[in-house]
C-alpha cells in the first residue's frame, strides 16, 4: 500500500469546481493585485482566527519580515527565536538587519523554552518570535509577561497553526501580531505562494498595508521603506474557495492524530504530547525514535512517505556559523533534529493508510 506524506490531488478533487470558478471571477475583474478579494480573505480568515484585522502578504516568510518591519525591527536589534523551527523565522531577523538569538525548546512539545526566552533577553533585545511548531500554539502567556515585563514585540510564527488556539484565544491574541503561511503543503493552502499577517492593533495592521505596498499612502508618495510583499488576488480567491473546509479539515487531522496516539501508545516511538490547553491542528504528526533513519528507511521500503523537521538546528546552520553558535548550546533542539519524523496526517489519509504506517512501525520497533 502507498502512503503519501501529503496527497495535494486528493483534497483539490474536493474543492476543484470551487476554486475554478474562484479563479475565473479573478479573470473576469482584471484586478490581479491585492483588490476586492485579497479584502474578502483579510476580513473572513482574520474572523475565523479571531484576530479584528488581517494584512494579505506574497507569502509567509514575508509576513515575519513585514511584521519585523512594521515593529520597528532592524540593526542593532536581537531578536530572541527558537533554535528549531523552520529557517524563515531566524532568516527574515537577518533580512532586517537584526541579530537573532537562538534559543532551546521544550522536550514536551518542542515550542520555544520560556525559561530560555527569559536568560536570553539582553539590552538589545527588542522582540521574541514564538513559533507554534507542528500547529500546536507554544506557552503563549508565559511569554507574554515576559516580554511585557522587558517591554518586547511579540511576532507569533503561525505559519503551521492556521487555526490553532491556546485557552480558547486565537491567533494575535496573545502576540502584537501573527504570521502566516499558505505555502502549498499548509492546511489552507493557496495553489502558489501567499501569505498573511494577523493582528488587533489597527495602526498596525495600516502600517503593515503600507509596507506591503513599497511604504506608500497615495500612489507614488512613499511614507516608508517597504517592498512589494502584496498578495496576488488569484491566491485570495482561491484561499477564499478553500476557506469553508478549513475547520473541518483541522477536525480530520485531529481525528488521524487520534488514531496514530491509540495504536502506538506504549511502544518504542514516542507520539507527539498534545497540550491540554490548546487546540492542535497538526500541521505534522511528528513522533521521536531513537532509530530514526532506520525507522524512516524501513517506512520508504514499505511505500510510505514521512518528513524530518528538522534535521539541523539553526544554531549550527553554516550561514549563521558568525554567531558563535555551537553544538550543545541547545541539547534538547539538539536530540530532536536526531529523532523527529513527521507521519502522513492529512485529511485525506484513510483508516486503513494510518493502520498500515502503524504496522510497519511497530513490527520495526517491537509493540
Amino acid at each position: 500500500m502507498n502512503v503519501p506524506l501529503l496527497d495535494l490531488a486528493a483534497q483539490f478533487h474536493s474543492v476543484e469546481s470551487e476554486v475554478r470558478a474562484a479563479i475565473e471571477r479573478v479573470l473576469q475583474s482584471r484586478i490581479y493585485i491585492l483588490g476586492p478579494e485579497a479584502e474578502a480573505l483579510e476580513r473572513e480568515l482574520a474572523a475565523i482566527c479571531g484576530a479584528r484585522f488581517g494584512v494579505g502578504v506574497s507569502n509567509g516568510s514575508d509576513a515575519i519580515l513585514t511584521s519585523l518591519m512594521a515593529l520597528g525591527v532592524g540593526p542593532g536589534d536581537e531578536v530572541i527565536v527558537p533554535t528549531f523551527t523552520f529557517f524563515a523565522t531566524a532568516g527574515c531577523v537577518a533580512r532586517a538587519g537584526a541579530r537573532p538569538v537562538f534559543v532551546d525548546i521544550l522536550p514536551e512539545t518542542f515550542n520555544i523554552d520560556p525559561d530560555a526566552v527569559a536568560a536570553a533577553v539582553t539590552p538589545r533585545t527588542r522582540a521574541v518570535i514564538p513559533v507554534h511548531l507542528y500547529g500546536q500554539c507554544a506557552d503563549m502567556p508565559r511569554i507574554r509577561a515576559i516580554a511585557d515585563r522587558h517591554h518586547l514585540a511579540v511576532v507569533e510564527d503561525a505559519c503551521q497553526a492556521v487555526g490553532a488556539t491556546f485557552d480558547g484565544r486565537g491567533l494575535a491574541h496573545w502576540g502584537h501580531c501573527a504570521t502566516l503561511s499558505f505555502y502549498p503543503t499548509k492546511n489552507l493552502s493557496a495553489i502558489g505562494e501567499a501569505g498573511m499577517v494577523l493582528t488587533n492593533d489597527e495602526q498596525l495592521a495600516e502600517k503593515l498595508r503600507c509596507i506591503r505596498n513599497h511604504g506608500q499612502g497615495r500612489q507614488y508618495e512613499h511614507h516608508l521603506i517597504g517592498g512589494n510583499f502584496r498578495i496576488a488576488a488569484i491566491q485570495a480567491a482561491a484561499l477564499r474557495a478553500k476557506l469553508p473546509k478549513l475547520e473541518e479539515w483541522n477536525a480530520a487531522r485531529r481525528r488521524r492524530a487520534a488514531r496514530y496516539d491509540r495504536v502506538l501508545a506504549g511502544s518504542a516511538v514516542t507520539p507527539p504530547p498534545a497540550d491540554p490547553r490548546c487546540v492542535h491542528v497538526y500541521h505534522q504528526y511528528t513522533i521521536r525514535c531513537d532509530r530514526r533513519d532506520a525507522l524512516r528507511a524501513r517506512l520508504t521500503e514499505a511505500g510510505i512517505g514521512s518528513g524530518i523537521y528538522y534535521p539541523l538546528p539553526l544554531h549550527l546552520q553554516p550561514c549563521f556559523a558568525h554567531l558563535g553558535g555551537r553544538a550543545g548550546m541547545c541539547p534538547v533542539a539538539e536530540r530532536a533534529c536526531a529523532e523527529v519524523l513527521s507521519l502522513p496526517v492529512f485529511p485525506e489519509l484513510s483508516e486503513f493508510q494510518i493502520d498500515h504506517v502503524c504496522e510497519t512501525i511497530l513490527d520495526f520497533v517491537g509493540s
